[in-house]
Parts: structure tokens; C-alpha cells; sequence
């Protein structure tokens, strides 16, 4: 089990794979404070609502000039329906299933559900300062009211 990033660690340079099935390095938001969340998988219940309340919030991240991605472990063409279906407006990344962002960040870990044991995305959110440093962690998220926290630490940036 690799440890968890936190707050001070510099964002691990691990590319993920953008809308466009381009590779999109997290030092590609240097310059601007990014809001990274994580979560397990698109058009389920709890990661749509995520997904909408930041969405809702888009323009406020924006005029605190913050940027927003979402980022799960689906491929681009499932985040686009997912985008699609929903009237997403916060940009989707796709992490690899191995070694990716978010096993380097200590998030992609062991849960369980109904005794059975899976590997799986922890729902955490960082807020990353525009050096590319961790300003906040969320982690274990629960999604209710999630995206106003997350703005309010943005704008303290």
C-alpha cells in the first residue's frame, strides 16, 4: 500500500488521459490553483450528484480562478456520454488502470462491499495551489455540500 499525498506534497507528475484522449500532465494547470477530485465511476448515484454540484459551481471556481477536473478510472468515451447525459460542465480525465495518478496519489485502494474484496477509487478531493503544491485534502468524501467546501477553501487560496 503506498502512502497517501498530503498537504504540501507537490502533485505527482502522472499523466492522465483528457477528453480528447490526449495525455494531460497535472503540470499543465501550473499557474492557477486546480480542485482535482476523484471519484469511482461515472453515472452511478453519489458520483453524479459530485459531478452536477461542481458543475453547478463552475463559474464561481472560475471567477476564483480555479480551475476544475473530475477524474475516474472510466475510459474518455464513457466520460463523454457521461458528460452528455448530464450537461456536465466540469472537464473529465480518465486515469490508467495501473500505475496511474491516483495509485501514486494512495487513493486507488482495497473496499469492500457485501464481503468481497475489489480494488477501487477512494472519493477524494485536492486542492492544489498554482505552484503545484496540495493546499487541502478531502478525503472519504461524502458528497452533500461537498463542492460549496471545496469553493470556500478555493477562494481562501
Amino acid at each position: 500500500m503506498s502512502s497517501q499525498a498530503d498537504v504540501g506534497d507537490t502533485l505527482p507528475e502522472v499523466a492522465l488521459t483528457g477528453a480528447d484522449d490526449a495525455a494531460l500532465l497535472p503540470s499543465a494547470f501550473r499557474g492557477k490553483p486546480l480542485a482535482l477530485f476523484f471519484y469511482p465511476k461515472d453515472d452511478t448515484p453519489g458520483c453524479t450528484t459530485e459531478n452536477k454540484d461542481f458543475s453547478a459551481l463552475a463559474d464561481e471556481f472560475a471567477k476564483a480562478g480555479v480551475a476544475l477536473l473530475g477524474v475516474s478510472k472510466d475510459p474518455p468515451a464513457k466520460h463523454a456520454k457521461f458528460t452528455a447525459k448530464y450537461g456536465l460542465t466540469v472537464p473529465l480525465a480518465s486515469d490508467a488502470e495501473a500505475d496511474g495518478l491516483s495509485d501514486a496519489l494512495g487513493i486507488w485502494v482495497e473496499k469492500s462491499m457485501y464481503g468481497r474484496q475489489y480494488m477501487g477509487m477512494e472519493r477524494t478531493t485536492y486542492l492544489v495551489d498554482a505552484d503545484g503544491r496540495i493546499a487541502k485534502v478531502w478525503r472519504k468524501v461524502k458528497v452533500k455540500g461537498h463542492a460549496d467546501e471545496v469553493l470556500a477553501a478555493a477562494r481562501e487560496l
